[in-house]
């Protein structure tokens, strides 16, 4: 499972009659797994995942333990405990004290680990990004694009570029935001989170072609997120296509009836109406 459990941003806030202001943003786990220490085979689990185990079902105990592990080492071994240290917390949605034990960890690698140093980074910056504290989100996560882009990384160089089009977006800086997505979708091009996100702020922009054009692409990827059908409805709608939004939101509910993003969907289904009878 992911370390961040549910990262909250307005890169899906809407505008217009049928849309919610303040969505939740699709988890983190959609885009990219945490990085996991798999043991060999028949093997004891190392003191790493033992302690991301306990972070997921007693994260007091594994900061206890992250804590106390601490104390025993210094330099390079630090990463570790400072790894799940941010793991716990962020299971305990102590989003500042998930970000510096991230950020911790990233500082103890070895500065030529630029994979490991990235992939910390980056997970310094959704904590920040859960918090809504979203110049230090973005500073993480230029920092840790720039690893992954030396470590080679051209997917994970993409990922954390849809992470920094977050912040950016959060920030009010749209026309940035705008060319972090065209790498996301370059570098990441198989994410659908990516076109949702580039969906999104076309939709915002008033670019509405190209917003059909991006969601439809999501909606390959993704055929069955609800995130991406209550887009996909959003824009038929503002498109004037009443009955292609319908249909979307339909298919939200028929995927995910008891999900949230399915009584969003009958909300905007309500407000949208009946469809107008045919004549006989």
């Amino acid at each position: 499972m992911s370390l961040i459990l549910a990262l909250l941003a307005p890169m899906l806030a809407q505008v217009g009659p049928f849309v919610t202001p303040g969505a939740a943003l699709p988890p983190v786990e959609r885009r990219r797994p945490a990085v996991k220490v798999q043991a060999a085979p028949l093997q004891e689990p190392s003191r790493l995942q033992a302690c991301l185990e306990d972070a997921e079902a007693s994260p007091s105990d594994a900061i206890e333990e992250a804590e106390a592990w601490l104390t025993t080492v210094k330099g390079t071994p630090q990463v570790e405990p400072n790894r799940c240290l941010g793991a716990a917390h962020s299971r305990r949605g102590e989003w500042g004290e998930a970000e510096a034990a991230f950020l911790a960890a990233r500082d103890a690698a070895a500065a030529s680990d630029h994979a490991l140093r990235a992939q910390l980074g980056g997970m310094a910056g959704n904590a920040a990004l859960a918090g809504q504290t979203w110049d230090q989100a973005l500073a993480a996560l230029d920092i840790a694009q720039a690893d992954a882009q030396k470590a080679g990384d051209v997917r994970l160089s993409g990922e954390i570029a849809i992470d920094r089009a977050r912040a950016l977006v959060a920030l009010g800086r749209d026309a940035e935001a705008g060319k972090a997505l065209v790498e996301a979708r370059t570098s990441a091009m198989n994410n659908p989170l990516a076109w949702l996100l580039s969906a999104t702020l076309s939709r915002r922009q008033g670019k509405l072609a190209e917003a059909q054009a991006q969601i439809a692409t999501a909606a390959t990827l993704a055929p069955t997120d609800p995130e991406i059908g209550l887009e996909a409805g959003v824009i038929a709608v503002l498109s004037g296509r009443d009955e292609g939004a319908r249909l979307s939101w339909q298919s939200v509910i028929a995927a995910a009836p008891t999900s949230e993003a399915a009584a969003t969907a009958t909300t905007y289904l309500a407000q949208l109406g009946q469809p107008a009878s045919k004549a006989p």
